[in-house]
């Protein structure tokens, strides 16, 4: 964002002379020109103006001849007779070894308390036999360039005119050295384009203090165009939307201007405060203009060209190597300049000019370029060469299409002025510029939009005074906005400008009535409970950038469609340019993260959307400038990748940390299961466990969740080679979820509350042998379906092969808790545990164990 030289600014617009930063960014918030930061000068503290009473030159033992002098420092002098080495002058003892002065010189003196560039703090020392008491500068310690080897001497003790020409002895010395001080930055909205010139930001600070503005823009006695201008033509055969790259191109020609000619230090003083670096007079010129008025500015060695110019759009498989010296591939909405009838790229339209043409050394005469391109194609341009120039920044927000005379003959008196050249009477200007339409204006929209009760002629002079032209009277006002304004294009616009420059804060407050709201959804309810539900259960939620590299899926060990993932076309960090297909794609980072800075206990969980773009059909871009048909939008629609919400939690150390005689509590794959199993039952679904193989997991300690017979997602063991990868502990576990697909299922009826039976409940212990190829899942189903409503609970409690179970046979034992709305009798629960016994057998072939 601009920064603001008060200087600078005041060659627009009046202002104080004691004006600080904090003032001016105070004035500017009050018209939308918010502050950003407030830069501190690199020179800092007292640098003053100084005249030298006395020198005493004394050669030291070393063979270097010390100068121990007496300098007035105006209010900053010690009284005499004080001080730390007093006299009886009112003044400082300064040390310098220089000699390219003498008494009655006016020098400059930073004084303790200053700090100069690279940091260098100014102090009272003990050196050479005496206390310097400050330090007389030379150009280079103030970081001005220069001779280092003497001191900077403002004025001899004989020179009445150079004299009378300075600051009072004792005043800052930074204003006449062009040092930068403290310096304003502000920030623009995209619609305040303008304001990225001085002449914008002295006509908001006209609009928020009255002040007198100078618009330098208006100046009269422009050279007429005429027939022996450098050409240019337009040929612009594919507009983004409708309209042309370029509408208008002002070009002058200016001769003989010295190649070693320096830009004037005034110049790049300005240029410095504004951050820009100085170059060379022709490019400091180009950009000296377009920070003042607002106009980007391009100038080319004339030598170089063959005209005529050609804008025109790229062709296929073109290149260009830009001023940056790198060759871009460009592209069919690139606008380009060229020559030679069109053949050779001379640079990228409002953004950065080509390497070939640009202005040297050897640079005598130069053609200066002057255009209005369109706001879309520069944009665009620039997004996708990563381009964001200075001359870009302002195209794409909107300049003036008047300013380019105005700031073409700008460049051109520099050059003349500074350069030595010669203005030539070549004068072209391409203008297929359209005035900016009348609109109207019912005056009534003031108050209806903002409730504010403004008087019609202060509206008028409100809209007169922000550029526009006003006709008419009564209810409906014709107002014509400024072409500095390309934003003012319907009448809440002009009510924006009567609410800003009236003030926001006359705008009467009215609280609304608050609509009856219908609270969360039941998907956003069931989330929420969910969520709540591991935190109870000790997980911590965390949120973790959803952007990978491919290396993840490598450190997974995953080779299935999860490796399909969007690459973003401009990732934040290029190692990670990949949407994730996975919660555990970043989730795992963030546990390596918490276990190497030394936490003990880890379990995290996320939930947020993945990408799962696997399906996809490529759509072409819609138009832009007017409703996308129902056949782009659908095609849009199919482009646009599946992202289901999922959940997912990674867990490794200590539940629990040992204590006096208990043994530390470790996370395992059962915490994992039970997680997702919590996560069911909170919102009333029984969800089924069984064994699965799936990358990242365990290949042995893996469980598959089953929502009925629809798969949710896997929870158990992290395989050791992907806990190896991500630096966990071995043995650690996770879990993840389709937290979509476990809604899904559930659905979104009202949950029905079981009735509390006060009745005991009955228990049975069962132990029965299958083959080992019966999972767990399998066997359980079976029984919870033959208990029916009677089993309130089961519970595997143990597993068993050996001696005592045929080989290839294994023994489950369960619990059972069984509960009716009466006492069960030993009939009842013998009854039911014969049946059970019947069921898995017919299903299963299981056997009970004797």
């Amino acid at each position: 964002m601009p920064l603001i030289p008060i200087d600078w600014l005041a060659n627009h617009v009046e202002v104080p002379e004691d004006l600080t930063p904090e003032q001016l960014a105070a004035d500017l918030v009050r018209v939308g020109l918010e502050e950003e930061e407030i830069h501190e000068a690199e020179v800092q503290g007292p640098v003053v103006v100084g005249k030298v009473l006395t020198l005493e030159a004394k050669e030291q033992s070393n063979g270097k001849v010390i100068n121990y002098c007496r300098v007035d420092v105006g209010d900053h002098n010690d009284a005499p007779g004080t001080g730390k080495e007093p006299s009886d002058l009112p003044s400082r003892g300064i040390i310098c070894g220089a000699h390219n002065f003498e008494a009655g010189d006016y020098v400059v003196v930073s004084l303790p308390g200053a700090v100069l560039p690279g940091g260098f703090a100014i102090a009272a020392r003990k050196t050479y036999g005496h206390t310097s008491d400050g330090m007389i500068c030379s150009a280079t310690e103030l970081g001005i360039g220069g001779d280092a080897s003497g001191i900077i001497v403002l004025a001899k003790g004989d020179d009445d005119e150079a004299i009378a020409s300075l600051p009072a002895v004792g005043t800052d010395a930074r204003p006449i050295l062009g040092i930068a001080g403290r310096t304003l930055e502000i920030n623009i909205t995209p619609d305040r384009g303008y304001c990225f010139a001085m002449r914008g930001v002295a006509r908001e600070y006209h609009h928020s203090t009255g002040a007198v503005f100078t618009d330098p823009a208006l100046e009269q006695g422009l050279p007429e165009p005429n027939s022996d201008g450098y050409p240019v033509e337009v040929r612009d055969g594919a507009p983004i939307h409708g309209v042309a790259g370029c509408d208008r191109f002002v070009t002058r020609v200016v001769r003989g201007v010295d190649p070693n000619a320096e830009s004037p230090k005034w110049l790049r003083d300005r240029l410095t405060a504004a951050g820009m670096r100085p170059i060379s007079l022709a490019v400091d010129a180009t950009n000296y203009v377009m920070f003042d008025l607002g106009q980007p500015l391009h100038a080319y060695d004339l030598d170089k060209v063959n005209g005529p110019i050609i804008v025109r759009r790229a062709r296929a498989g073109e290149k260009l190597v830009t001023l940056d010296e790198v060759e871009r591939k460009l592209g069919a909405e690139d606008l380009l300049i060229t020559d030679t009838d069109g053949d050779r790229v001379l640079g990228l339209a409002g953004t950065m000019g080509g390497f070939d043409t640009e202005i040297t050394k050897e640079t005598v005469n130069v053609l200066v370029e002057a255009a209005h391109f369109d706001q879309v194609s520069v944009a665009r341009m620039a997004r996708r060469h990563k381009l964001p120039s200075e001359a870009a920044k302002r195209f794409e927000r909107g300049v003036d299409p008047e300013l380019g005379p105005v700031a073409a003959q700008a460049v051109v008196d520099l050059l003349v002025q500074y350069g030595g050249g010669e203005a030539g009477n070549e004068v072209f200007d391409l203008n297929n510029t359209v005035a900016p339409a009348a609109q109207d204006f019912p005056v009534a929209e003031v108050e209806r939009l903002t409730g504010l009760v403004v008087a019609e002629d202060r509206i008028r002079e409100i809209l007169t005074d922000i550029g526009c032209a006003v006709e008419g009277e009564g209810e409906v006002l014709s107002v014509t906005p400024p072409t500095w304004r390309p934003d003012l294009v319907g009448p809440a616009h002009f009510v924006e400008e009567i609410a800003r420059l009236v003030g926001y804060d006359e705008i009467p407050v009215e609280l609304p009535m608050a609509r009856a709201g219908g609270g969360l959804t039941p998907v956003q309810r069931q989330r929420r409970d969910v969520l709540r539900t591991l935190a109870e259960a000790g997980w911590v939620q965390v949120l973790s950038y959803p952007f990978v590299g491919v290396d993840t899926f490598d450190k997974q060990g995953i080779d299935d469609k999860r490796r399909t993932a969007i690459r973003l076309a401009n990732p934040l960090q290029d190692e990670a340019p990949y949407l994730r297909t996975s919660i555990l794609d970043s989730l795992l980072d963030t546990a390596r993260l918490n276990v190497s800075r030394g936490n003990p206990a880890v379990a995290v969980c996320e939930a947020s959307l993945v990408g799962r773009p696997d399906g996809v059909v490529p759509a072409d871009p819609a138009p832009v400038g007017e409703r996308p048909s129902e056949e782009t939008l659908n095609g849009l629609m199919g482009a646009i990748p599946s992202q289901p919400h999922h959940i997912a939690g990674v867990a490794c150390g200590a539940v629990s940390e040992a204590q006096a005689e208990l043994p530390a509590v470790l996370w395992d794959w059962r915490d994992a299961i039970e997680a997702v199993a919590s996560m069911g039952r909170t919102v009333g679904l029984d969800v089924t466990v069984v064994s699965a193989e799936q990358a990242p997991w365990h290949p042995g300690r893996c469980a598959q969740i089953l929502a009925g017979t629809l798969p949710i997602g896997y929870a158990g063991e992290l395989a050791p080679a992907v806990c190896k990868a991500f630096e966990l502990p071995t043995r650690s576990v996770a879990f993840e979820i389709d937290s979509d697909a476990l809604f899904g299922a559930r659905g979104t009826e009202p949950a029905q509350v079981a009735p509390v039976l006060t009745h005991p409940a009955a228990k049975e212990d069962l132990a029965l042998v299958v083959d080992e190829s019966v999972t767990n899942a399998d066997l359980e189903a079976v029984i919870r379906k033959a208990g029916g409503d009677l089993l309130e609970d089961l519970r595997l409690f143990d597993v068993y092969t050996g001696e005592q179970v045929p080989e290839g046979k294994k023994s489950l034992a369960y619990a059972l808790r069984l509960r009716a709305d009466h006492t069960l009798s030993a009939e009842e629960t013998a009854g039911l545990r014969k049946k059970i016994v019947k069921q898995t057998k017919k299903k299963l072939g299981a056997e009970l164990r004797s």
